[in-house]
């Protein structure tokens, strides 16, 4: 994933509103959202290169989702991240216990950021920082880079995720998730990719040329037990080429 923007509100009727825009080369195979024949309640995209995911839910609830960190400095890792989402969807530790036996490996790993929780807790990791927090309610953006560090795309999507949390519908969320106005240019963080690429992942729906936003989410985990999970997937000219509408258990 390279945005993910989020409501974290539990005690709440819906706890958690995420609405999250997944980048990659076009080139790159995938599988849309579906549930996992080999893991029975779990419900996830999947990359085909390496097998893990993105973003996924299980029909218990837990959550998941990563983004890569944007440095081309930093050391590569022998591992996939995408797996690390996999294996919590798949597994029983809860998040504090999962980031703790984590936290030790992180080398194995390129830069990423991790989501993990449920209904109850929801936990944040920067693999360069290597702090797991236990988030307080509120309203978050996240990229490539920290958590709510204030690059315009993330600025601009938060905003726009505030403005839905009286109705979250899908088509809401998916919405403010196709904004390609690009932000001037002496706002663009330098990541140390060139100019041209901050500009062309400097807008929150990419559309460039071999890369660009392959699949929109919109999830709604909901305090009664239920889940709505929507994904848009995305062919190279930014045309819709698939939507997966997913409800499961009871739906307010």
């Amino acid at each position: 994933m390279c945005l993910i923007v989020f409501a974290w509100r539990p005690g709440h009727p819906q706890p958690l509103v995420l609405a999250a825009n997944r980048d990659e080369f076009y080139e790159r195979a995938t599988l849309p959202l579906g549930e996992w024949q080999e893991s029975p309640g779990l419900y996830a995209g999947r990359d085909l290169l390496a097998g893990g995911t993105w973003l996924g839910v299980t029909d218990e609830g837990r959550f998941a989702a990563l983004t890569n960190i944007r440095d081309p400095r930093q050391p590569r890792g022998g591992n996939s991240r995408g797996e690390l989402t996999t294996a919590f969807l798949q597994g029983n530790l809860d998040a504090e216990a999962f980031l703790a036996e984590l936290a030790p490996r992180v080398d194995d790993y390129s830069g990423f950021n991790l989501l993990l929780g449920d209904r109850r807790a929801l936990y944040f990791f920067n693999s360069e920082q290597g702090e797991i927090r236990r988030l307080m309610p509120g309203l978050y953006g996240l990229s490539n880079a920290d958590l709510d560090t204030p690059w315009p795309k993330v600025l601009r999507a938060t905003a726009a995720l505030a403005k839905t949390l009286n109705d979250p519908q899908p088509d809401n969320l998916l919405e403010l998730l196709g904004d390609c106005q690009q932000p001037p240019r002496v706002l663009l963080p330098d990541t140390g990719v060139g100019i041209d690429w901050e500009m062309l992942l400097a807008t929150v729906f990419i559309v460039g040329p071999g890369y660009g936003t392959r699949a929109s989410t919109a999830l709604v985990l909901q305090g009664n037990g239920g889940i709505r999970l929507t994904e848009r997937s995305f062919g190279g000219g930014g045309e819709v080429i698939g939507e997966v509408d997913l409800r499961l258990g009871p739906q307010q």
